[in-house]
């Protein structure tokens, strides 16, 4: 099994919906309110951001997919980001993103550095935004991931028709300039349409964003070597704890 599958095999569930399951009932309604009452659901709550973008996969640029990060900063230098396809309620969870400033991304090792890539492009060209916020609100944030380098594992292949999330993760790439990492017209038009914006004006608004003086070129490693990166999935041994005594 590996995130290169076309399909992992038939999803194990019947239905029409995209999801399969039951529709929840009143009582588990209940259950779920109550709890929110009494819980404090601290980390959801530090979500204080909502980007909208697009991202490639590493083993296979011809598929494209539109992503939602609601992300919680951790530290000035680290964001940690939960991603689905939409901004719906109902939407799913597709993966999750690490983002890290330049400055932690250069004391990453060479092996480690191939698996993130940089968001210089991403948001120059307007392809991440901030959905509702005007640009002179979010820019103190964009120059800030302008600088950054990112690492996205997707959980739940949905565009290759998964409704569950099954297989091995994918490594995904962000938007570049060349090909294939150029972002598909109609993927940023249905953006546009759905948001009521201008991805080409945005643009243009961010001219003067800053951009890195340099970016490491591990990062985004299919532009410097043509190679992606898949995960396999193998059985080995269990290492097992000795008895304590």
């Amino acid at each position: 099994m590996a995130s290169t599958d076309k399909s992992p095999g038939s999803t194990p569930a019947k239905g029409s919906e995209q999801t399969p399951g039951e529709a929840m009932t009143a009582g588990q309604h209940v259950i779920d309110k109550s709890a929110q009452m009494v819980q404090s659901l601290k980390p959801i709550k530090q979500m204080s951001q909502h980007a909208c973008s697009f991202a490639i996969f590493s083993h296979d640029m011809s598929r494209q997919i539109e992503t939602h990060h609601y992300c919680h900063r951790l530290k000035e230098d680290f964001l940690q980001c939960a991603v689905y396809d939409s901004d719906d309620k109902d939407t799913r969870l597709r993966g999750v993103e690490y983002i890290i400033s330049y400055e932690l991304y250069e004391t990453l090792s060479p092996e480690e550095q191939k698996l993130w890539h940089s968001h210089a492009y991403e948001i120059k060209s307007g392809m991440l935004v901030h959905p509702r916020v005007p640009e002179m609100v979010g820019m103190p944030e964009l120059e800030s991931l302008a600088k950054t380098y990112g690492k996205f594992w997707c959980t739940w292949q949905v565009d290759r028709g998964n409704r569950l999330p099954m297989g091995a993760p994918a490594l995904m790439m962000s938007p570049q300039a060349v090909k294939p990492g150029v972002v598909r017209p109609d993927l940023v038009h249905e953006r546009d349409v759905k948001y009521n914006i201008s991805t080409e004006d945005i643009k243009k608004s961010r001219v003067e964003i800053a951009e890195p003086e340099w970016i490491n070129p591990m990062a985004d490693y299919w532009k410097q070597h043509g190679k992606g990166f898949a995960i396999d999935i193998d059985t080995t041994e269990m290492k097992l704890r000795a008895p304590f005594p």
